[in-house]
């Protein structure tokens, strides 16, 4: 049995830790990644000191039967369970967690830093290209390279792109170094990495203005400071949920938010999101798409109250302005970047004038336009293809990559983020890791079953050859017999 996780982010490590636990002994297994941030990826291998988790510790474990393993791995006291730590620890613990898997006993665990830059259909498996023209020669492969880097930010003029002023990616080496503390600077995106572009600015002394803007101007919600008591949903939810009837949840939900508390409200809809998205009609996608998206985006994906805090603090001092509204036009003027705006709801453009402009939108999961060096050879060669609503990749329900005939590619899946579009909440710790331990299991049974045809046709082929060589080697009758 040989697999290949291609990602060695958290998807890839928490993939190879199930697989080591269900897989054959004798099973190779190899997490092949770039160098940088090997074993936690870009949210937890690249983090800075100030960048703190979006999850309490006592739920950020590697495996689903172990939801407390990482505040067991750094010996937290009950407090430090419910605090949300710094990433950086996070990517600690994965890298321990991944060194562990390697001296693992049953399958074997092989860690491989190196770029993946094309993967190669044979008779039977594949051949995954790396950096230096080498090959791993796999019978499964696993997708799971976790977001996508950003495209191109529509009306940015060509001089600006490349331009020092225009930051396209912030954790590129020293990006945000070269912000002059005094810089007036605008973000484009007002979600979660915009949050951690403030924490860094901050955490070097910025003192110049700064405004955020995206299409509705909505911050991420805060935390809470201690757990909520869970919630039990009521049966009209429930009934909403099987239902898949979009607007009748929200009628409902709007109605109990105002007797609980709305962020344990949208904690007990997480075990039912998926199933809940998978069976809503298109139509229904689409008007989620277009018109809640944005909502659902900064109630489910809070951020710490610490973190909070300081997003509160920089908007009451003036420092920082949200604005709701559209980038029209970016280009580089002789000392500025200058910028054209539409405000949310406006017909007029209004002109504004910066120092820096730097792209905060997060998460990208566009496959139809990556220029992902491996999302792309493998679109172009027709082995994969975007999804209905463009979220991610086209899979079936058992993980399998779906190729550009519609037809699943034996053998090659995907795990992690480019699954929203068939599971839409696949993005955080404990839906990945609940998607990990299936796909293991996935793998495993389809290993089996291969094995299992493989041997069956052994046995039909045999008695064929035994007739075939026995005119040939049978003994000749002894006369008079």
């Amino acid at each position: 049995m040989r697999i290949t996780i291609v990602g060695g982010g958290f998807s890839g490590v928490a993939l190879a830790a199930a697989l080591q636990r269900v897989a054959p002994t004798g099973a190779h297994i190899h997490v092949v990644g770039v160098d940088r941030g090997y074993g936690g990826g870009v949210a937890y291998g690249e983090a800075r000191p100030e960048h703190v988790l979006n999850v309490r510790a006592r739920d950020m474990g590697l495996s689903p039967d172990q939801p407390e393993d990482f505040a067991d791995w750094f010996n937290l006291s009950d407090r430090g369970r419910s605090a949300f730590l710094p990433r950086q620890l996070y990517g600690d613990y994965l890298r321990d967690r991944l060194h562990g898997l390697l001296d693992g006993a049953g399958a074997q665990v092989h860690a491989v830093r190196r770029e993946v830059v094309a993967i190669e259909r044979l008779d039977r498996g594949f051949a995954v290209r790396l950096e230096d023209g080498a090959a791993i020669i796999s019978d499964q492969v696993v997708l799971a390279v976790g977001a996508l880097p950003p495209p191109p930010l529509a009306g940015v003029g060509p001089r600006l792109a490349i331009h020092p002023a225009y930051i396209g990616w912030p954790w590129q080496e020293h990006a945000i170094e070269r912000i002059d503390p005094d810089a007036r600077v605008l973000v484009v995106g007002t979600g979660l990495t915009m949050a951690d572009v403030l924490a860094t600015l901050r955490q070097r002394g910025h003192r110049g203005a700064i405004d955020a803007l995206s299409r509705h101007g909505l911050l991420p919600a805060e935390h809470t400071g201690q757990p909520l008591a869970p919630v039990e949903l009521p049966p009209a939810i429930l009934q909403a949920l099987a239902e898949h009837d979009l607007r009748e949840l929200l009628r409902r939900i709007r109605a109990l938010s105002k007797l609980v508390d709305w962020r344990a409200l949208v904690d007990a809809l997480r075990p039912h999101t998926q199933a809940f998205w998978q069976g809503l009609p298109a139509p229904q996608r689409g008007q989620f798409l277009r018109h809640l998206r944005a909502w659902w985006e900064v109630s489910r994906h809070r951020i710490a109250p610490p973190v909070a805090a300081h997003l509160h603090a920089l908007r009451a001092s003036g420092q920082l302005r949200v604005i709701a509204g559209r980038l029209v036009r970016a280009g580089r003027a002789e000392d500025c970047v200058s910028v054209l705006i539409r405000p949310r709801g406006a017909s007029d453009v209004r002109h504004e004038r910066y120092d820096v402009l730097l792209r905060a939108t997060g998460l990208n999961t566009d496959v139809a336009r990556t220029t992902h060096p491996l999302l792309a050879q493998l679109r172009e060669s027709g082995m994969l293809r975007a999804d209905a609503d463009e979220l991610g990749l086209d899979t079936s329900d058992a993980f399998e990559v779906v190729d550009a005939r519609g037809r699943v590619v034996p053998g090659l899946y995907c795990l992690g983020p480019l699954l929203r579009g068939r599971y839409w909440e696949i993005t955080a710790v404990p839906e990945l890791r609940l998607a990990a331990q299936r796909l293991a299991g996935v793998l495993v049974a389809r290993h089996a079953q291969d094995a299992g045809i493989a041997s069956a046709a052994l046995l039909q082929s045999a008695p064929a050859r035994q007739s075939q060589r026995s005119p040939s080697v049978s003994p000749r009758p002894a006369p008079g017999s």
